[in-house]
């Protein structure tokens, strides 16, 4: 069953409940019990999202400097 995020009208909170896809619009606030729910848009992330390839980088030979490509301030 996969995880959906929801937006009460009720309480105007929102929440991530676990219901079968076809069984989402029987799911109940978990804050006010309302039934009052709204199925929100969801992304997912990504381990290579973000900047252009610096993230997680190591530097390429030696010289003993280990900042990871950036951060540090001296590229």
């Amino acid at each position: 069953m996969p995880i959906y995020e929801f937006h009460c009208a009720k309480c105007e909170r929102d929440s991530e409940i676990l219901v079968r896809s076809t069984d989402w619009k029987n799911a109940e606030c978990p804050h006010c019990g309302s039934k009052k729910l709204s199925k929100k848009f969801s992304t997912f992330a990504s381990a290579n999202s973000g900047d252009s390839g610096t993230r997680g980088a190591r530097p390429s030979g030696g010289g003993g400097h280990s900042c990871g490509g950036g951060g540090c301030g001296c590229h």
